[in-house]
């Protein structure tokens, strides 16, 4: 995940809270790096959702980008799961 894609992810993020999503899954399926910018942005976003009592999922995380977050030390900090069907059961109250 790049700079665009961070900026654009974040973007996106933002109109969904502005019509009131209370629960958003982020598939990164697709995602096979993530940059400075791109953890940031999952920062930001993470942060944002806490700070508003919602609640996030990020699904699907390739094994690259994973050892990126165990490097940084920031895979507890963020509500990781390893299928979209697992994203959906922690979500669904």
């Amino acid at each position: 995940m790049s700079l665009f894609d961070s900026n654009r992810l974040k973007e996106v993020v933002m109109k969904m809270i502005e019509k009131k999503v209370e629960r958003l899954i982020i598939n990164v399926k697709d995602v096979r790096a993530i940059d400075s910018s791109g953890i940031g942005a999952l920062i930001f976003i993470s942060s944002t959702f806490k700070k508003m009592n919602l609640e996030l999922a990020i699904a699907n995380v390739h094994e690259a980008v994973s050892a990126v977050l165990e490097k940084t030390k920031l895979s507890g900090y963020f509500p990781l799961y390893e299928k979209i069907g697992d994203a959906i059961s922690a979500l669904s109250h």
